[in-house]
């Protein structure tokens, strides 16, 4: 495995990219912090609402979703 499909490096890609858009990815630590997967969300910057990852409960999306909602952004600029 190559050092960029590690979790680490796809985040930090992906924060990146969000904030080329004005988003921010959020991580909830406290899920981690009691020994369950943390999930994650996308704020707008600008009004501090969360766009994506809040329904059906706050940071229920996984990172492979946070990926493609922003991998779908990049595709409507082109």
């Amino acid at each position: 495995m190559s050092r960029k499909e590690f979790d680490a490096s796809r985040m930090r890609r992906m924060k990146r990219v969000a904030a080329r858009h004005g988003l921010t990815i959020l991580t909830s630590e406290k899920i981690k912090v009691l020994g369950q997967p943390g999930g994650h969300a996308l704020r707008e910057d600008a009004s501090f609402n969360i766009v994506f990852g809040d329904t059906p409960k706050p940071f229920s999306a996984t990172l492979d979703e946070i990926e493609a909602y922003i991998d779908g952004l990049g595709a409507g600029e082109e």
